[in-house]
């Protein structure tokens, strides 16, 4: 049934839907209306059996959700940037244990300064541990990649995080065509555990494991990524075929049959990408855009097949590895190792700054007259930068980054105030 409603609500619907049997979370901005929204079915007993935990803080809320799926309950939680850091040693154990918990994670900014908009650098920071990470373009798929998650968690016993930008879709209000519990439970099966703490057949599980058995059980959890590279895009199918519409998947194109520039992106911007594209197609340039949905385990292959043919790659992210530069840019450079194309990385939308679609229309632009640099931060205040830079150059003691930046910005208004007036 199609609704009007707010992306954060949805998601905790759908949840509901999954049946959890257990479900925890610590409150942090922009993922709290989606745990306040399941407590509240909760309690009122339209989502049960299920168990809804209230704990001290987001390390506890992954240690119940690993306890609960230890012990055979379906799990549930959710988590944002500060708070995922917070529970990260036990990110790490969920998937080590390989444990099929299922987290929405609402994309924010990791300060110091503190931000609390939307940008990837918190799935990015647990990129390595082991979780499949599923990143939905619209709150259409924010809602039907938990259904998804739930399934591929439970057959491979693996953790699912599915990404969803903070605000940009947890707070937006828009159409999303609910799923009845009927098909929900057609398509997602009773919960079996493949490991399971039982009174009567003790095990153990979370062992010392030494340097004799480490790399072997590494091995193992890189093995369940890779099969995960095929139940993704079945699972995929399976369900368009039940509700008719095209969620999931490893990658999805836009316009690239001919496209001799194509764009790489994660997430909502992808919208905003193809709205550019659109106008650079009327104006006769040849673009097209690949989004990728599944992170972790990366499609290289996929990415290869779908990049095929372009002479340019640009792969435009909201995080960057300091020092380094784009983290999926590194990993499409690897996929197309070999190819005949140059691939430039832009660094946009850092802390919620807006990605227009003026900015991109120049920057697929510059990258049709091979006028990009290698990296790219765009829309970047070089003024500021370098103003910045000469005061810590001038004097040591130049104070905190942060607040000169906020300081000289407030002096720059008042100035342009008092030209207006």
């Amino acid at each position: 049934m199609l609704r009007q409603i707010e992306g954060s609500r949805a998601v905790a619907e759908t949840v509901a839907l999954c049946r959890p049997e257990v479900v925890c979370a610590y409150p942090i901005s922009p993922q709290t209306h989606i745990i306040e929204a399941i407590g509240a079915m909760v309690k009122a007993g339209t989502l049960a059996p299920c168990e809804f935990i209230n704990v001290e803080s987001e390390f506890a809320a992954m240690s119940v959700s690993i306890g609960a799926s230890a012990a055979g309950a379906r799990s549930y939680t959710a988590t944002a940037s500060q708070g995922l850091l917070f529970m990260i040693e036990a990110v790490y154990n969920a998937a080590g244990l390989g444990l099929p918990i299922v987290m929405t994670l609402a994309n924010r900014a990791i300060g110091a300064p503190i931000n609390i908009w939307n940008d990837h650098s918190d799935a990015m920071a647990v990129r390595d541990s082991g979780w499949i990470q599923l990143f939905a373009e619209t709150n259409q798929e924010a809602a039907d990649l938990h259904v998804q998650a739930f399934r591929l968690a439970e057959e491979l016993s693996v953790p699912v995080m599915v990404c969803m930008d903070g605000f940009i879709l947890t707070h937006a209000v828009e159409g999303v065509d609910m799923l009845d519990q009927s098909v929900v439970d057609a398509f997602l099966p009773r919960y079996e555990p493949r490991q399971v703490l039982d009174p009567d057949d003790p095990v153990s599980i979370g062992a010392m494991v030494g340097p004799e058995a480490f790399e072997e059980v590494r091995y193992l959890a890189h093995l369940r990524q890779l099969d995960a590279l095929e139940r993704i895009p079945s699972i995929a199918a399976e369900f368009a075929e039940v509700t008719g519409r095209q969620s999931g998947g490893l990658v999805r194109s836009y316009r690239t049959e001919d496209a001799e520039t194509v764009v790489v992106a994660l997430g909502s911007v992808l919208g905003t990408i193809k709205d550019a594209v659109d106008l650079r197609r009327d104006a006769g340039e040849r673009v097209g855009v690949v989004g990728i949905t599944s992170f972790r385990p990366f499609p290289g292959e996929a990415v290869r097949d779908a990049l095929a043919g372009a002479r340019r790659v640009v792969v435009i992210e909201k995080a960057f590895s300091v020092g380094f530069g784009g983290v999926l840019s590194a990993d499409v450079a690897l996929a197309m190792d070999g190819a005949d194309c140059t691939l430039r990385s832009v660094i946009a939308g850092l802390g919620g700054r807006a990605i227009t679609r003026r900015s991109l229309e120049e920057l697929l632009g510059d990258a049709a007259r091979d006028q990009l640099e290698p990296l790219t931060f765009l829309d970047l205040d070089h003024g500021a930068v370098d103003r910045e830079r000469a005061r810590m150059t001038s004097t040591r003691r130049s104070g905190p980054s942060a607040e000169n930046l906020l300081r000289d910005l407030g002096t720059e208004r008042s100035i342009q105030m008092k030209d207006r007036s």
